[in-house]
């Protein structure tokens, strides 16, 4: 799963970013409105947090241009301004939830949960593929009831090709989704990531094969 903060408190926004890199997220930051646009636009985000109060103006101003180019992209508001016209602004604007400064941790990861189930519930939150099972919700993946040990980035390669399953995936898409800005990203790093999924996948008997496309990217193929 990544996640775009857009947070202009450098020491908050860092917090966050460890914390969730903790729960296997990837993770990029913006500081303001301009930066988090041009972020949006460019990179593939499973969810948005969002602070009111930028130097460049209000982040509920983002809700419209996010709403138009990402229509099903969670947001959730992290504000200091929490009297009820703000939260109801917030909502009313266009959020999926408002998060009042100060919060604890565990409260925003409930809240996370609750964002990403709401999508689900129009239809089925399990993609299957061959033996695997990929829950949407909770960014697992299983085989027979047993769940894969992947790292955050062998995750999100698989949440990529398992949602494209059987189309190409270009390699550039793949690392725009895998890797944060911040990353330096050697010219093999994608396709150690893509070995190491193979064997797990293979060692798992999950019935699904990574294939490559030279020079292209990769496709996920279902071989049961």
């Amino acid at each position: 799963m990544r996640v775009l903060i857009v947070e202009d408190e450098a020491e908050f926004a860092n917090t966050l970013q460890i914390a969730l890199e903790r729960e296997r997220f990837i993770v990029d930051q913006a500081d303001r409105i301009s930066m988090a646009q041009e972020a949006a636009m460019s990179g593939s985000y499973d969810l948005v947090l969002l602070d009111r109060t930028l130097p460049d103006g209000d982040g509920l101003s983002l809700l419209p241009i996010l709403r138009e180019t990402h229509p099903g992209l969670p947001v959730i508001v992290l504000s200091a301004r929490g009297e009820v016209i703000d939260r109801i602004t917030g909502l009313d604007r266009g959020a999926d939830d408002y998060l009042i400064k100060p919060f604890d941790v565990d409260e925003m990861f409930a809240r996370i949960r609750a964002v990403r189930r709401r999508p689900a519930e129009l239809g089925s939150e399990e993609i299957h593929v061959g033996a695997l099972v990929f829950d949407v919700t909770n960014d697992e993946a299983s085989v027979g009831g047993v769940r894969l040990d992947l790292t955050r980035r062998e995750l999100r390669v698989l949440t990529v090709l398992v949602k494209r399953r059987g189309r190409t995936v270009l390699r550039e898409s793949l690392e725009q989704a895998v890797y944060g800005f911040d990353d330096e990203v050697q010219s093999n790093t994608l396709d150690s990531h893509i070995s190491r999924l193979r064997r797990k996948l293979t060692e798992a008997s999950a019935q699904v094969e990574i294939h490559a496309i030279k020079g292209v990217g990769y496709l996920l193929k279902d071989l049961s």
